[in-house]
C-alpha cells in the first residue's frame, strides 16, 4: 500500500509576509535562514497570511536573537487565549550564528532586517534575516535608475 499524503491544504509553504522595502533602504551584505518561537495563535494567524515585517528588525540581546516590532495580528478564534500583537519574538539561531551577527551589528554599524517569513517544506516558520548596510538617498536614487533602466532595455529587446 502507498503511504498516506497529507492534504495541500494542510501544509502551506511559501511567503507569508516580504518586506520588499528592506532591498530598497538597506544594501543586504549577508542573508540567514532563522528559526521563530511562536504561539499556537501565532501560527495559525500566519496560516492565513496576515503577518507584517516591514518596520520590524532583529537585535541581539541578552546572548539570544530577538525580532522586534513584527506585527501578527491576533486569531479571531481564539478569544482569551491570545497572543500580543507586537511582542518580541526569540529567533533561533547557533551560537556561532549569533557571535557573528553581533559582531557585524556592533562593529560596522550595520542592522540586521527580517527579509522573508515563510513555511518551509516541514511546515515550520522561517525568517529569512539579512544583515544590511543603510543607503543613502543617492545609493537609492542610483539602485533607481538601474531599474529603470533595466526595464526599458527589456522593453526595447522584446520590440527589437
Amino acid at each position: 500500500m502507498a503511504k498516506t499524503e497529507k492534504k495541500p491544504s494542510m501544509i502551506v509553504t511559501g511567503p507569508v509576509a516580504e518586506n520588499r522595502r528592506a532591498r530598497y533602504d538597506y544594501e543586504i551584505l549577508d542573508t540567514l535562514e532563522t528559526g521563530i518561537v511562536l504561539t499556537g495563535t501565532e501560527v495559525k494567524s500566519l496560516r492565513q497570511g496576515k503577518a507584517q515585517i516591514t518596520e520590524s528588525y532583529a537585535s541581539p540581546e541578552r546572548g539570544e536573537l530577538w525580532l522586534i516590532n513584527a506585527h501578527i495580528p491576533e486569531y479571531l478564534q481564539a478569544n482569551r487565549f491570545n497572543h500580543e500583537e507586537k511582542r518580541p519574538r526569540k529567533l533561533l539561531v547557533s551560537g556561532k550564528q549569533l557571535a557573528k551577527l553581533s559582531q557585524d551589528v556592533e562593529r560596522a554599524g550595520n542592522t540586521i532586517v527580517p527579509l522573508k517569513l515563510y513555511f518551509n517544506e516541514q511546515g515550520r516558520a522561517k525568517l529569512l534575516v539579512g544583515v544590511g548596510k543603510g543607503k543613502k538617498s543617492y545609493d537609492k536614487r542610483e539602485t533607481e535608475k538601474n531599474r529603470d533602466w533595466n526595464r526599458e532595455k527589456a522593453r526595447l529587446m522584446k520590440h527589437g
